[in-house]
């Protein structure tokens, strides 16, 4: 059974629509009624500047949350991407031409690869290591 799970507000791009929400509310649609009519709107602006604070103030705790901690898309690696030892294998890919390295699982019948984590430094190899209790991992060019 899977966990109901929720997404943070900046990790999906709900960010954006909170922005825009704001800007519309509070500029677009008052501008656009005083352009025409003269008259000024300003419960919509200040419902416009609400939504606005309200994302900054939720975006701040997240970032302040997430200060120095393992990053919210590595959290439950373990969880969405299943290792299952019978049948396959824990490989690094690495590239002759950049040096780019992601860390993954290959099928030992069809040598199907599915990437897990991009290496971009030793931490992030042992970090590897550790959530899917492997000792070593072997290295593809």
């Amino acid at each position: 059974m899977k966990k109901l799970r929720f997404p943070k507000i900046n990790s999906i791009g709900f960010g954006l629509q909170w922005i825009s929400t704001g800007a519309i509310l509070g500029v677009v649609i008052p501008g656009v009624v005083y352009y025409i009519s003269g008259a000024f709107l300003w419960p919509l602006c200040v419902i416009g500047g609400v939504v606005l604070l309200a994302f900054g103030v939720v975006f701040a705790i997240e970032m302040w949350q997430d200060f120095g901690r393992t990053p919210y898309y590595k959290k439950r690696l373990a969880e969405d991407i299943p290792f299952d030892a019978e049948t396959q294998y824990a490989v690094v890919k690495c590239s002759i031409c950049t040096g780019e390295q992601i860390a993954g699982f290959k099928n030992k019948t069809d040598g199907t690869f599915k990437e897990v984590l991009k290496i971009q430094s030793p931490k992030d190899l042992e970090y590897f290591k550790k959530i899917y209790h492997l000792d070593a991992v072997r290295k593809e060019y």
